[in-house]
């Protein structure tokens, strides 16, 4: 009875690999062949690989390939179990020390073995080899451009969105940028040519790196706004190989905030807005604002 117990366990595997690549691209074939054991090696009874994107390593017996586990993938930590797989090329299996000082149980993930940035042939920064490897598995024997980041003009991959509130109230634009150098980045008013905050105390910037690497994030404030406050923000950035910019318009209500008190009770009944609309809804042409699309522009 043992064999036909574990030959059917074998046959349910075999049909929940078919749903799980993960599963497929192993040597189940092999295996239910086989039983439990390993028995000499016949590579003809290995499954087919068609795509590994972090190249392959060998099964349990160490003779069918199989794909290898990606970055952040779960992995057996030791390499003597083969319950969750190997990592793949570039990679090694460790506990996550986040999830440790957490006090949560740490899985053991697929990282990769080297953390410094790689520039691709496309002229793309990649975080490390072993996203470069993912990126490039399906398009043969590609070698990376150089290590390091590329070198490249400014990228708005967050530009400020237009907004719009009434006056008293704050507003905050945000705007994130990558490049290598790092790039600088200043905010504008259109029709004021000098940058933003100047001398005006309800106005007020902030920038730091980040969240992504090689990135920078800024942000305009604008406390207490008033109806002169209204136009067209740019996000404007540059360094040695380029600028670029991106700009969003802040629309100002100007509105009275009317409360209606219940004497007796000395409580808030209800409250509305007394708003000039017509104002707010300004039907006229609007301005030109050529000079100010988001867009890229040489120095």
């Amino acid at each position: 009875m043992k064999p036909l117990v574990v030959i059917a366990v074998l046959v349910v595997l075999v049909q929940v690999s078919q749903s799980f690549p993960a599963l497929y691209h192993r040597g189940w074939w092999r295996l239910l062949r086989e039983g439990d054991s390993c028995g000499k090696c016949d590579l003809a009874l290995c499954s087919e690989l068609t795509h590994c994107p972090a190249g392959t390593v060998l099964d349990r017996c160490g003779c069918c390939p199989e794909c290898g586990n990606v970055e952040g993938q779960i992995c057996d930590l030791d390499q003597g179990n083969h319950f969750y797989g190997q990592c793949g090329d570039n990679l090694e299996c460790r506990l996550d020390a986040d999830e440790a000082r957490f006090g949560e149980v740490p899985e053991p993930q697929c990282v990769c073995k080297s953390q410094e940035s790689v520039c691709g042939p496309d002229g793309k920064t990649y975080e490390n080899i072993c996203q470069f490897n993912m990126a490039y598995a399906t398009r043969g024997n590609i070698s990376v451009k150089h290590k390091g980041p590329c070198e490249s003009a400014p990228v708005i991959s967050m530009p400020p969105q237009d907004a719009q509130n009434f006056t008293g109230n704050d507003i905050i634009f945000g705007c994130e940028v990558s490049a290598y150098p790092m790039p600088h980045l200043e905010w504008k008013k259109k029709g004021n040519k000098m940058f933003l905050p100047g001398d005006d105390a309800h106005i007020s910037v902030q920038a730091r790196g980040g969240p992504q690497k090689y990135g920078v994030t800024g942000w305009l404030q604008i406390q207490g706004l008033k109806k002169s406050d209204e136009g067209v923000y740019i996000c404007h950035t540059k360094n040695k190989y380029g600028a670029t910019y991106a700009s969003a318009r802040l629309k100002v209500i100007d509105g009275t905030f009317v409360f209606y008190l219940d004497v007796k009770n000395t409580k808030i009944r209800s409250a509305s807005y007394n708003t000039d609309y017509d104002a707010y809804y300004d039907h006229s042409e609007e301005e030109d604002e050529e000079e100010y699309e988001s867009g890229d522009y040489e120095n």
